[in-house]
């Protein structure tokens, strides 16, 4: 029998041909192929994500997360000799002062000042207060709030894997529909494929739907460097899971029925939240939860989810539901079966 508690990074690992990494969201959302796969016997079939409320009953409920992405992606040029600069804001301190990435970071020094690209043409200005001993800066504004520059300069921070510059479409399709409480400099991915039809679906077959908050941070794309995962460092990121979504999940938990996840962060606050007969506590605060086998989740019965990343904590995560044996070959199925891939790609159901 295995030994899972020196599982190795590299059996999370695969190859993913460029052409099936989706650079484009489909033309209206819930238009996905949907691989559902079986968690205990790891058999998998293709479906269309329209096909979501036939694998769920009344009484059951499903968990999403409303946060909403921060155009917090900016470009400016800096103050001497011009050279283009570009920042992701990560976490506001005040109104004023957020911490951020910068690209290029190295010759960015405490001082440095950068000249905002605003498309109307208006004098914005930032500058560096500090250098931090993580590789992020601290970034203060010499006038309007840094959530003001970001919404007169901010771009929809895309992800590295998609090659192109964000367009205007962007800013509706990299947000969920319920999105509400802004934070994250990622998308919940798994929640772009729904749609309100979906949600009228599920109202109509008397489904809870239970909100929470996670605000994804960049650290879901950081690779995991070090061989053995235990000794990976999780990021960490702010949650809080509500009063009445605590209800509407124990309910449904006391009654017997499903909670579907829909996605990863979804599980991570779960399982921060979870106590032992499976039932959960409202909270709020930071979490740097990190879940890999062969630990199993004790909320969620079901996950909906997105094709992660080879490598990747996310790919870690998933393997909980099932084994990391089965889901790896569903990933291959997936990729023979012309799948796309990450944020704005298919989409897989463990039930």
């Amino acid at each position: 029998m295995r030994n899972y508690t020196t599982m190795q990074l590299q059996q999370f690992d695969y190859h993913l041909p460029e052409e099936l990494i989706a650079q484009q969201p489909p033309e209206h959302r819930g238009e996905s192929k949907m691989l559902v796969m079986d968690r205990r016997t790891g058999v998998c079939e293709i479906r269309s994500f329209t096909d979501i409320s036939g694998y769920l009953e009344k009484g059951d409920c499903v968990v999403i997360n409303n946060t909403r992405v921060l155009n917090a992606r900016i470009y400016g040029r800096k103050n001497g000799d011009g050279a283009k600069v570009e920042i992701l804001f990560l976490k506001e301190i005040d109104g004023r002062k957020w911490i951020a990435f910068l690209r290029p970071g190295k010759r960015m020094h405490a001082g440095t000042r950068i000249k905002v690209s605003v498309p109307d043409g208006s004098e914005l200005w930032v500058s560096i207060a500090a250098r931090n001993p993580d590789g992020t800066f601290t970034v203060e504004s010499e006038g309007v709030s840094i959530m003001e520059i970001q919404g007169m300069a901010g771009h929809v921070p895309l992800p590295p894997y998609i090659r192109r510059d964000d367009v205007s479409a962007d800013r509706n399709r990299y947000q969920t529909v319920y999105a509400k409480k802004e934070g994250a400099v990622a998308a919940p991915t798994a929640g772009l494929h729904f749609s309100e039809g979906v949600f009228a679906e599920f109202a109509e077959k008397g489904i809870a739907v239970a909100e929470l908050t996670l605000h994804v941070g960049p650290g879901t794309f950081l690779p995991v460097s070090c061989e053995n995962i235990e000794e990976h460092k999780m990021h960490s990121e702010y949650f809080l899971l509500p009063e009445p979504a605590k209800e509407n999940i124990n309910k449904a938990k006391r009654e017997g029925r499903k909670i579907l996840a829909v996605g990863t962060t979804v599980v991570r606050v779960l399982e921060t939240c979870a106590n032992d007969d499976g039932t959960v506590r409202a909270g709020q605060g930071e979490t740097s939860i990190f879940l890999y086998p062969p630990y199993r989740p004790k909320v969620a019965d079901m996950l909906l989810t997105n094709f992660h990343l080879p490598k990747s904590t996310l790919l870690m995560l998933v393997s909980t539901f099932s084994s990391r044996e089965d889901v790896m070959k569903a990933y291959e199925m997936a990729k023979a079966n012309g799948f796309k891939f990450f944020s704005y790609g298919d989409c897989m159901l463990l039930k």
